[in-house]
Parts: C-alpha cells; structure tokens; sequence
C-alpha cells in the first residue's frame, strides 16, 4: 500500500536479517564503490538506497529517503507523474537509508532519443512540461534527460527526486535560469536540446509560461 500521507510517515526500522530477504533474489540496477544503490525487487518495486556522507549534515534530521517520498507526494499534487512510494526505511545493519518505490513506467527522453524518436517534438514537449514544473513550483536540481519520463499515457514525469523543492509559488526569473542551465550540463543533453540552431525548447518554454501566467 502507498504511504499516505508521506509528510507524516517515519522510517520503519528494518532488522538486517528482514533486509536481506527483503532484498533476496533483487537485481542491483545501480551501484557505486560504497554498495549498492538501487535494486529492483523480485515483485517489480525498486529500493533506494542513501548512503549519509557526513557525520553532520542537514541528512540526519531529514533524510534523503524522506525527501524522496515527501517530494513524490508534492508532485503527486501536482499532477506530475513520478514514482508511488510505498515504504520508508532506515536499516541500521548496512548504515543506510531507503525508500521503496513502485517506479515510472516509460522510457528516459535520453533512452527515447538514443532510439531515434521525433526529436523536434520532443524538444517541444519538454518545453512545454519544464515551464509547467516551474509554474508549479518545483525546482529540480537533478533536472536532465535521463530523469525526465515519457508514459505510456504520453505525460512526462519525474525520477531521481530526492534532490528537489517544491515551493508554493513560480519559482523566479533568477532560479529559472539555473535550472535550465542544469539540462545544458551534459554535453550530449546540450547537442541535443540545440541541434542544428532548434529553437522548438526555448520557443514552447516561453509559450506555455506565458499561458500558464495569464490563467
């Protein structure tokens, strides 16, 4: 079942012998040179896993697991599809964190690209759904190709979220151009967004901005 309301949930401690079934038969879908990251477990659902980096920091008293889940309730309200969560956990046997997800169903715009999809209407279409995050409020630091999904339904949403805010109102003229400037990070992101002098991005950007002011 998903946590509702995820503001309110705390980290259940999970026993590390429970971890270990939990994860049993699990397929490690990201690791780094401290363990694993993310695994998809045996009935579909991903687990997250946060490492706390630094004895004192801001992720001790609000941890990255519950970020993620608060995040995906502000996005939820939003109307912005993202991944459902459905359990947090603290599992103090490997000194980690994590959030238990039902994930996106889609495929990345860098995996859509990479098959050769319309790039020109995507381009739109990510115009579109960007100026739409940051009329909502949401400003996503991790705001790239690979964690921007498109749906089966066709509505693009959100992964990775840990590392977002969502505010009550438009986030500013200032905080729009740092976000924007995170997509033009990578290099192959960039080529892409811009190829061949393609203004189909920055044209429906300020299109649906504009349309979404004036309602």
């Amino acid at each position: 079942m998903p946590l509702s309301p995820t503001r309110n949930a705390p980290l259940r401690i999970l026993e590390h012998d429970d971890y270990l079934a939990l994860r049993a038969d699990a397929r490690v879908l990201e690791r780094d040179r401290h363990g694993d990251k993310v695994l998809q477990l045996i009935d579909g659902s991903y687990l997250k896993l946060f490492r706390r980096k630094r004895l004192i920091s801001s992720a001790a008293w609000y941890p990255y697991a519950k970020r993620f889940a608060d995040n995906a309730q502000a996005l939820a309200e939003r109307g912005i599809p993202c991944p459902e969560v459905t359990g947090l956990y603290r599992i103090p046997g490997v000194s980690r964190d994590a959030v238990r997800y039902r994930p996106l169903a889609g495929r990345t715009l860098r995996q859509l690209i990479r098959a050769g999809a319309d790039s020109a209407g995507l381009r739109e279409r990510l115009g579109r759904f960007v100026a739409g995050l940051h009329e909502a409020g949401i400003y996503f630091r991790s705001l790239h190709l690979g964690n921007i999904v498109l749906a089966p339904d066709g509505a693009l949403g959100l992964i990775d979220i840990a590392d977002l805010r969502a505010g009550r109102r438009p986030i500013p003229p200032h905080r729009r151009r740092r976000n924007l400037q995170h997509l033009l990070r990578d290099e192959q992101d960039r080529a892409w967004l811009h190829a061949d002098g393609d203004t189909a991005f920055d044209d429906a950007y300020r299109q649906q901005a504009l349309e979404l002011q004036r309602r």
